[in-house]
């Protein structure tokens, strides 16, 4: 059969019909059921539940803590003009900042040491980091008391060095709350740092040197931005949790280092506003999310966005 005539033959065979169905292109969305289902009935629900909540008003003439469903809008411009709310709004955004800008300080370093200079005490170092998780957050906060009391080492170390006065102290103070937050959430910055710097291919770095680049420009032109996932993560995870954080406040602070969270609690359980408490925690959420959209589209890797 020539070659003309094969292809003749092919073309009046025409099309077989349709091509068979894939088997399994339902399994994908399977295996994402439960973990929707979970979202769904523990995360969405709930946040409905609390927007509902938060425009709720009380019953005219009912007892403290009854509330009846208006959809009034108006307690999110009542509650944002309150100064006894957008005060400690704006303190928490700030012990929040302060805490991640000085874990990052900290925790980099560290994470560096570890990641290129520790050898075979790595994985010691590793443990080290996540070792004050084996102990409760609220222990490990109410020690920091005894660390930063009038008579502990941190004020005698400052008051050797002038930075305190002789009757002066730390405790309870804004700094205290800070230190309180850079301690416990030191974690979440180190531990996303080090896996992106334990990622760096060492030749890239050693290339820098070859070029003659000294060990600040090589770091800072090739191993800073190879790191910077593990920088943007870290923050992400340092600043979210601090900013909605309760206990440092509650128990390194004065009623004036009060943050959102603390005024949450206490119009949740003690006032029994639930409306406004639901309409700060929404405020809260909505900052955040802002926050971190715009942080992650300013200084964002391709790894993140």
């Amino acid at each position: 059969m020539s070659i003309a005539a094969a292809i003749a033959e092919t073309a009046d065979e025409g099309p077989k019909g349709p091509p068979p169905k894939r088997r399994g292109r339902f399994i994908p969305y399977l295996l994402m059921l439960p973990g929707a289902l979970w979202l769904g009935i523990f995360f969405l629900v709930p946040l409905v539940t609390l927007f509902l909540t938060s425009l709720q008003t009380p019953v005219a003439g009912g007892d403290v803590g009854q509330f009846e469903q208006t959809f009034n809008f108006a307690n999110y411009p009542e509650t944002l003009t309150d100064p006894n709310y957008y005060v400690p709004l704006f303190r928490s955004f700030l012990y929040s900042a302060s805490a991640t800008i000085l874990a990052l300080l900290i925790g980099y370093p560290l994470a560096y040491g570890i990641a290129f200079k520790a050898g075979r005490f790595r994985n010691v170092l590793l443990v080290m980091v996540i070792a004050p998780f084996f102990v409760s957050f609220i222990l490990r906060t109410i020690a920091w008391r005894q660390i930063l009391a009038d008579e502990g080492p941190v004020v005698a170390v400052l008051r050797v060095i002038g930075l305190v006065g002789p009757t002066g102290g730390v405790y309870p103070s804004a700094i205290a709350v800070v230190a309180g937050l850079t301690y416990n959430f030191l974690p979440f910055m180190t531990l996303p740092i080090y896996a992106s710097l334990e990622r760096v291919d060492h030749r890239l770095v050693e290339a820098a040197g070859d070029l003659y680049a000294s060990p600040w420009t090589g770091f800072r032109k090739v191993t800073l931005p190879l790191s910077m996932p593990g920088v943007v993560a870290g923050t992400l995870l340092t600043f979210i949790p601090a900013a909605g954080d309760y206990v440092n406040a509650a128990l390194l602070g004065t009623p004036k280092n009060t943050m959102i969270g603390n005024r949450i609690e206490f119009t949740f359980l003690s006032v029994n506003d639930y409306p406004t408490a639901a309409v700060l925690s929404f405020i809260l959420m909505a900052s955040i999310l802002i926050m971190v959209l715009l942080y992650v589209r300013r200084v964002g890797t391709e790894d993140l966005v």
